[in-house]
């Protein structure tokens, strides 16, 4: 059975107050949601009804809105990749924000021209995961002004490297060590003990095996149709009726 959208386990006993009740619409909780964030960034823990919450919060009250609380919450949407948090995160966005962010020429000198900048970037990061083009988004982490901006959330490598193996595993049997490598951002003896200890995945040679499982396996489906002639006795006679 599925894990319920607004569900978090670790989710604070105000916190849930305030999102059951009437003052999730207050915006004299915006401080509390915000600080909130950074104790996620902090603990890596996630709750995406939480912050998207907040992000409704900021639609209703714009001069509220906090640019690094903001960057932080899609930061951390990214970490629970392939899930569509992170879309969900942005159609909340200011339009205007989100216009500049997909279209660079849109960008004008503004209050929100830096949030525009570092949504693009997130947006970029985005969309190579989204289309398993790991080292791209590798290579894109480690440029100074991206590695910034994923700075406030602890342990942000790691969880999105077992989130790309996870992906993986779903999805191959078998696959190249160098190719894996690139995708997962690390080699050595560091690739070797990352792949056997926390993926339990077995390294042949050049080859790294992955254990079946239900979404990597290959199965035959049958498909029998039961159709009795008499359905097709009924379909030659209406073919042969001459209209009304």
């Amino acid at each position: 059975m599925g894990v319920a959208f607004d569900y978090c386990l670790d989710r604070p006993e105000n916190i849930d107050a305030i999102l059951n009740g009437l003052d999730r619409y207050n915006p004299e909780t915006t401080t509390i949601f915000q600080e909130y964030v950074a104790q996620q960034c902090e603990t890596q823990t996630y709750d995406c009804y939480a912050n998207l919450a907040l992000l409704k919060l900021y639609q209703f009250n714009p001069h509220l809105s906090h640019p690094e609380t903001i960057t932080n919450i899609l930061t951390k949407s990214l970490t629970v990749f392939p899930s569509p948090d992170f879309s969900l995160g942005l159609a909340l966005l200011p339009p205007a924000v989100l216009s500049a962010a997909q279209d660079p020429s849109k960008q004008t000198p503004s209050s929100t021209s830096g949030l525009s900048e570092a949504v693009a970037t997130l947006l970029s990061l985005h969309r190579a995961l989204t289309n398993a083009r790991y080292t791209d988004f590798w290579s894109s982490l480690e440029e100074d002004s991206t590695a910034d901006l994923v700075a406030d959330v602890q342990g942000f490598e790691e969880i999105l490297r077992v989130r790309i193996a996870v992906v993986v595993s779903q999805c191959m049997q078998e696959v190249s060590r160098e190719v894996l490598e690139s995708w997962l951002n690390v080699s050595g003896s560091k690739f070797q003990g990352f792949v056997t200890e926390v993926c339990g995945w077995k390294v042949d040679g050049e080859k790294v095996r992955i254990p079946l499982n239900k979404e990597n396996e290959a199965r035959s489906s049958v498909v029998r149709e039961s159709v009795r002639f008499e359905q097709f006795g009924r379909m030659v006679k209406r073919a042969y009726e001459q209209p009304a």
